[in-house]
């Protein structure tokens, strides 16, 4: 909700992930229904959706008329979702008037600046990782946490700990302070694989709970599934699009402090770095950089040449019409630590903090986030694991279709799912710096180890010179 292979191919599927959630994605949040301090309100007609997080609201303006705009971007699919999703609310809400305009994934942010810029700013839009610390820093979003302690639109004990947490920022580091906006959704990283090429090999498959199945484990495997031709080429790969965020942070090691300091200059990092490299490198059990330019990781999946590959909720449409048989598993855990880790993406819905209409606004957010019929239309669409935890422990997890073992969706979202790198920034140059450098090592010409070595002064200057 994002990213198939190293390097910047990787980055570049991360950022479909979080488009198409996206988070893309995602992006990749849950809804409650509260009141101040989580107590219950008195007022039961304005609690009547208290388990979807989505309730009348409660201030003065409710019936008075407004007009106010959502901007946000998508394909044609998404659009669709949210305008039929708008289009209910202004039937729910009739005197309120809400213009939805869709951006270009690629021209979103440049178009928001310019409107920024321009005294513009839309009431509702869409802002995530680096880009949402920036724009809280820069006093661009209204701080909603007075309004989810006051308003019955929201129940925060009903949301996804982890999605709220992720647009709460305190002026230095996301995560903690008050929330400056609510989670259009997270979106766990999971490991797919073909259970038919498993089968064919006699393999037992991956262990859908963390910590069971490890770097050898999975190595083992692949190196029994990758499979040459007649020709001598290899035909079906055992794995690909290995997540170098998974490897390093399951080793104990990271790309920052959180505080500012860069950290890939350590023991922990390179062995895991170098780890992702070898599988295609040393052991050929993953396509190598040019195998990824004549056919991508993703494509090669679907044609059930790829055993391991990684999915987000978001690609459960794509994958429900798939000639074979297929599940997901917890990813594989470091042998080092015996711990593991996945990237959980998340796209937020802010608040303009000039909104004419901010009880409106927040009105709507609370709505496209947490309201029930909207997150189960989502999560019935292959769009989501739903924003509230009732609906994600109960009838998401009951879907008759695959993965049948989408209990480790919910099991990243709460036990081992890490926000992206770029929300330790606001700035990401530093981070499109690494991915752009790493091509050494992914085409075998430096080590790990030397290039973080030599890497990790470069990107502490290019963080300093943005992020502080």
């Amino acid at each position: 909700m994002a990213k198939w292979t190293n390097g910047k191919v990787w980055m570049a599927a991360m950022l479909c992930l979080i488009i198409v959630l996206a988070g893309c994605s995602s992006s990749n949040g849950g809804s409650k229904e509260s009141s101040n301090n989580g107590k219950n309100n008195s007022n039961a007609a304005a609690q009547e959706s208290t388990n979807a997080g989505a309730a009348e609201g409660t201030d003065s303006g409710a019936d008075a008329k407004s007009s106010i705009e959502f901007m946000g971007w998508g394909g044609d699919t998404e659009k669709a979702v949210f305008q039929k999703l708008i289009d209910a609310y202004m039937k729910k809400y009739p005197n309120k008037k809400v213009k939805y305009t869709v951006v270009p994934p690629g021209e979103y942010y440049q178009k928001l600046d310019t409107l920024i810029a321009a005294k513009k700013t839309p009431d509702v839009f869409y802002a995530g990782g680096a880009n949402f610390n920036k724009l809280v820093s820069s006093g661009v979003l209204k701080n909603l946490q007075p309004m989810l302690d006051s308003s019955s639109l929201v129940d925060q004990s009903n949301v996804w700990p982890a999605a709220l947490d992720r647009y709460r920022y305190d002026g230095t580091a996301s995560g903690q302070g008050d929330i400056y906006g609510l989670p259009k959704d997270v979106g766990p990283w999971a490991l797919a694989y073909n259970k038919d090429l498993f089968d064919k090999a006699g393999l037992p498959y991956p262990s859908a709970k963390a910590g069971e199945y490890t770097w050898d484990d999975m190595l083992a495997d692949a190196k029994k599934l990758t499979v040459t031709n007649e020709r001598g080429k290899i035909d079906t790969f055992g794995v690909a699009g290995y997540s170098t965020e998974s490897a390093v942070w399951a080793n104990g090691g990271d790309w920052t402090d959180g505080k500012g300091t860069i950290t890939i200059d350590t023991p922990e990092f390179a062995t895991a770095m170098q780890f992702v490299a070898d599988l295609s490198l040393v052991h050929k059990v993953s396509p190598s950089p040019d195998d990824e330019k004549a056919q991508n990781g993703y494509a090669r999946f679907v044609a059930g040449k790829i055993a391991m590959f990684p999915m987000g909720p978001w690609d459960q449409p794509g994958f429900w019409d798939l000639p074979f048989n297929w599940d997901i598993a917890a990813w594989p855990a470091s042998p080092n630590t015996g711990k593991t880790a996945t990237w959980l993406g998340s796209l937020g819905f802010v608040v303009s903090d000039k909104t004419e209409f901010p009880d409106d606004a927040f009105r709507l957010a609370a709505y496209l986030s947490l309201d029930q019929d909207s997150q189960k239309q989502n999560y019935e669409l292959g769009q989501a694991v739903p924003n509230l935890m009732d609906m994600a422990k109960g009838e998401f997890l009951q879907m008759d279709k695959k993965p049948e073992t989408r209990q480790v969706f919910l099991d990243i979202i709460s036990d081992y799912g890490r926000p992206p790198i770029e929300n330790t920034s606001k700035n990401t140059k530093w981070l499109d710096t690494f991915w752009q450098d790493a091509s050494v090592v992914w085409n075998g010409k430096q080590s790990a180890a030397d290039f973080v070595k030599a890497e990790q002064p470069k990107l502490q200057k290019l963080f300093d010179e943005s992020n502080k």
